[in-house]
């Protein structure tokens, strides 16, 4: 199968299509970074953004996706903002470095790198054309919301599919940024229903004007994390001063953030930590069923997931989550925290975690707990999103779960039992069986499903391919130069 397929371009594909995204770009003063200049913003002009609000739809945003953005979104920081997870709030004499996503431009989430890396080499091989083309992005969230806001300002048309069960502030947030009502297709269900959005986006790839951007599968997803989110991550650490990185934990999702961990691995020794929903333990017991935390669909292997470079499976359940979020995001819950000798800064922070970031914290808990890690010891994680993306979420959990309101009591609870009382249940340590076992169940999505070929699944059970691809970062970043040079004419 053309390498063309996993959205690997090496190459023009089609001049005339890049020549007239040239022609649309240079009309809107629209330019690219490269995967080198969003992993090390230091080499991206300081005024290249001046005088742009992070959140407008505008092109030169595009400069501004990366992890080095402040606390305002407008300046840059040398070190990626994030949270130290202090003993007194985790139970674990470890250390917790949580890289806080919100950061990131126009959807405050990570996921708009995501997007970028997928459509970016596509826009500079001629494989996608703004002109003409629309740009689907199948997504539980902030995927699609990522795509949404790079198509409209790389000047094309952006289509959200997304299960109906989402947070508010997701369609909220789409309605602001899409063309018209018909650019988002809602399909059945949440978190778990997954193969619901292939089958939409199969259904709009009949039209050759759509093309799907499917982060499943798409590399260029793998790639970008590996070149852009692994360094900044290991900047979090080393600005961290001593200790020894144990492991990089992220809730697999689409598998993509994961490729974060690759790079830690190969550069730290890390061990690589996917995380998933207890109440869909897909990897950990080849499980199904609905839970609530949102941006980590499942219930399949990702296609771009290196599972057999993975070291651990944690399943966190989204009772904890749930719970959590209110913990974090009300006063008793606060006040609590405070009681207890959390730092109150560390307190006010934690408002930047959402549903799968506080997943991702609860899974370094455990991890750290199963293999004993002390205080020299240092988990890598991040925050996807934050709390902002959930104000509907903490009423809703509160008036199903406390109808009398989350009280003292309440917030007293929340803390023993899902922070003290974190246990070590549900922690699988994988042998070269169970490697195994989690890359098979990945057939019948992407073989018998989607029409992936045998020896293009197969082959990514080698390591030596997954390292054959690292080289695509540099080609697309020599394209794009390439581009940008055109596009000044």
């Amino acid at each position: 199968m053309s390498e063309q397929v996993l959205g690997l371009y090496d190459d023009v594909i089609d001049a005339e299509a890049r020549d007239r995204t040239v022609g649309r770009f240079r009309e809107r003063g629209i330019t690219l970074p490269t995967f080198a200049q969003l992993a090390d913003p230091t080499h991206i002009p300081t005024d290249i953004t001046a005088g742009v609000g992070a959140d407008d739809p505008d092109a030169r945003n595009l400069w501004r996706v990366h992890w080095f953005n402040d606390h305002t979104r407008h300046g840059r920081v040398e070190v990626p903002d994030h949270l130290v997870l202090s003993g007194e709030l985790t139970g674990v004499d470890a250390t917790i470095l949580i890289a806080l996503g919100n950061r990131f431009p126009m959807i405050r989430a990570h996921k708009v790198l995501a997007a970028y890396a997928c459509l970016a080499p596509k826009v500079v091989a001629g494989a996608f054309d703004p002109t003409s083309h629309r740009a689907i992005w199948p997504s539980t969230g902030n995927y699609a919301r990522g795509g949404v806001a790079i198509s409209r300002i790389m000047g094309c048309r952006g289509v959200a599919v997304l299960p109906e069960g989402m947070s508010k502030e997701r369609f909220d947030w789409l309605n602001e940024w899409i063309a018209g009502p018909e650019d988002v297709i809602r399909t059945y269900g949440t978190e778990s229903n997954v193969k619901e959005i292939y089958d939409a986006c199969n259904e709009l790839a009949k039209d050759p004007a759509n093309v799907v951007l499917n982060q499943f599968s798409e590399f260029s997803n793998h790639l970008g994390h590996y070149r852009v989110t692994g360094p900044a991550l290991e900047r979090v650490f080393e600005a961290h001063g001593t200790g020894r990185m144990r492991a990089f934990v992220a809730a697999s999702g689409s598998a993509g953030t994961l490729g974060a961990g690759d790079y830690l691995k190969e550069n730290h020794g890390a061990r690589i930590v996917p995380v998933e929903a207890l109440e869909c333990p897909t990897m950990l017991y080849n499980g199904y069923g609905e839970h609530n935390i949102q941006g980590i669909g499942d219930k399949h292997i990702p296609l771009i997931h290196n599972v057999t470079n993975s070291d651990d499976v944690i399943g966190v359940s989204d009772v904890a989550t749930d719970t959590l979020l209110l913990l974090f995001n009300t006063e008793p819950g606060k006040e609590h925290l405070r009681r207890k000798g959390v730092d109150p800064a560390l307190v006010d922070d934690l408002r930047h975690l959402g549903l799968s970031s506080i997943a991702n914290m609860l899974a370094a808990i455990k991890l750290a707990k199963h293999h004993g890690y002390g205080s020299g010891d240092v988990i890598v994680t991040v925050a996807t999103d934050g709390g902002e993306m959930y104000t509907s979420e903490v009423e809703k959990i509160e008036n199903r779960d406390h109808p009398d309101g989350f009280d003292p009591l309440a917030a007293s609870a929340a803390h023993a039992r899902h922070l003290e009382g974190s246990d070590t249940e549900h922690v699988l340590e994988l042998t070269e069986v169970d490697r195994r076992r989690i890359f098979n169940l990945g057939y019948y999505t992407w073989v018998e499903q989607q029409g992936i070929d045998f020896e293009t699944f197969e082959r990514r059970r080698h390591q030596a391919w997954w390292g054959s691809l690292r080289g695509y970062t540099d080609r697309w970043d020599d394209m794009i130069t390439e581009f940008n040079e055109r596009v000044a004419g």
